[in-house]
């Protein structure tokens, strides 16, 4: 049975896709892949979808005009969690089912948080660059006993850091719009959750853990960051537009906070004329923190699944 034609344009499904190739042929899919580097713009997707019935996409911008541009379509899957580019309004208007893969990598996104936070606190990259240069120069560290972690956001990847940062005896705070976080949680981590001033005033850490959406977005501007401490260290590896790039630049070169570790920024790739680039006070990274060889091999398998699934049932609507 003929499913139809699938374009493919997530950046890590198109690396792998020797790995799904016959699965995909197995279910009768016509694959159109795509030539992407991060993610691809209005213009470059209506050059692609005139005829799709569902596409696996990564960040690319799913806005009311491409969908028009597609009239086949019937589903949009999204290779991995976030899904802030997708105009969903657009897409229920138009009789389009979006799905992503929830959970998909708490796991090594949490890994990479616990990296930012012990890299800052036993200051390894500072130490590795003075020892290289003919200096035995003692940059005094912290234990992270000694700390507070303050998580904003506390989904499945927001939980998943506060277990890891539990089992180094961080004080932990958390909060969240949302009043159902797992008493189970609560229980196992000695959380205490509180509002967002008073988390960004005590914590020595505050990690970015929430969605991408009208609440969150400039979450983090000059005024948040004025309330932390000076020798805090803001993490973010959810989404960049969360945090007010200006004022995360600014805030690091005037000494407001002590740095930063970002994974994430409000124009990817990062400029190569942006301030962040010439800072010290600053670890950066190019939107990996989910980087997992065995989530992103789940994650191939689950959005593939997620597609026959909508057009089984956009079939079954019709």
């Amino acid at each position: 049975m003929s499913r139809g034609k699938l374009l493919i344009t997530g950046p890590r499904i198109l690396r792998d896709f020797d790995m799904v190739k016959d699965d995909l042929k197995e279910l009768g899919f016509d694959v159109v892949l795509a030539d992407v580097k991060q993610q691809l713009s209005e213009d470059e997707l209506i050059a692609l979808v005139g005829d799709i019935d569902a596409t696996i996409c990564g960040g690319d911008k799913w806005t009311a005009r491409v969908m028009d541009a597609a009239p086949k379509l019937k589903a949009i899957c999204k290779w991995g969690t976030g899904t802030d580019a997708i105009d969903f309004d657009a897409a229920r208007e138009r009789g389009i089912l979006v799905r992503n893969v929830p959970d998909a990598f708490s796991v090594p996104v949490a890994d990479s948080v616990m990296c930012f936070i012990l890299n800052f606190a036993r200051r390894t990259p500072w130490l590795s660059q003075e020892i290289k240069a003919g200096r035995w120069t003692p940059l005094d560290g912290k234990s992270l006993s000694e700390c507070t972690l303050g998580v904003v956001g506390v989904g499945n990847i927001g939980s998943t850091v506060l277990r890891r940062a539990k089992a180094f005896g961080m004080t932990l705070l958390g909060t969240d719009p949302r009043t159902d976080i797992s008493l189970q949680l609560i229980d196992d981590t000695n959380l205490e959750l509180t509002d967002l001033d008073d988390l960004l005033k005590r914590s020595d850490f505050v990690s970015m853990h929430c969605d991408l959406n009208d609440t969150s977005r400039g979450l983090i501007g000059e005024r948040e960051l004025g309330l932390m401490k000076e020798t805090a260290v803001l993490i973010n590896t959810s989404r960049g537009p969360v945090v007010q790039q200006a004022a995360i630049e600014h805030a690091l070169v005037t000494g407001t906070i002590a740095g930063a570790g970002l994974d994430v920024y409000e124009t990817e790739p990062l400029p190569r004329t942006s301030p962040l680039l010439t800072l010290d006070n600053v670890l950066l990274t190019p939107h990996l923190a989910q980087s997992s060889d065995r989530a992103a091999h789940r994650t191939h398998r689950r959005v593939i699944q997620n597609v026959v699934e909508l057009l089984d049932q956009h079939r079954g609507r019709a």
